[in-house]
């Protein structure tokens, strides 16, 4: 079984080698976590604004593009404000769940934040990984906690937080 499997449906993602880009990424954030690569997988889409605001607007009611979308497979949160979420379960847990990227969105905002757009993505991509294994940030220690481990996979990756 392919651990990442990747769906482009906006050719210009190919222009970072997008799932080369999303499968290393992947990689280091379970390593980083303490998961094995082979015991886990998801599913990634390279879409365009137009799509991501059909599924801002279907999943969370929000009728405009944003840069990120994730949807676990199923519930993983924590139970206690900054902890982290219950470790995961390959038994129960192999498939995490599905993420979708919007290329004009993260083109504009590594623009705006004027970093290198594979990076940003990187960045992205290892935020909605975390969403997948029951990370969240709708409370300050919570953002604190998944901030910090964004930062260390980064790092891990060689490249620097953006904010």
């Amino acid at each position: 079984m392919t651990q990442v499997e990747v769906l482009v449906e906006d050719d210009r993602w190919k222009s970072i080698n997008f799932e080369d880009l999303v499968t290393k990424t992947f990689y280091e954030t379970l390593k980083r976590l303490g998961y094995s690569k082979t015991d886990y997988f998801i599913s990634v889409l390279g879409c365009n604004d137009k799509k991501m605001r059909k599924l801002n607007l279907m999943f969370r009611s929000k009728d405009t593009s944003t840069n990120v979308l994730s949807w676990p497979s199923r519930e993983r949160l924590r139970i206690v404000d900054g902890d982290h979420p219950k470790p995961l379960d390959p038994t129960l847990d192999a498939e995490l769940g599905d993420i979708a990227l919007a290329y004009e969105t993260c083109l504009r905002e590594s623009t705006h934040y004027n970093t290198n757009f594979a990076s940003y993505v990187q960045h992205l991509t290892i935020h909605g990984i975390l969403h997948l294994v029951g990370y969240d940030h709708s409370s300050d220690p919570d953002a604190t906690l998944m901030e910090d481990l964004e930062s260390q996979i980064l790092g891990n990756l060689s490249l620097k937080a953006h904010t």
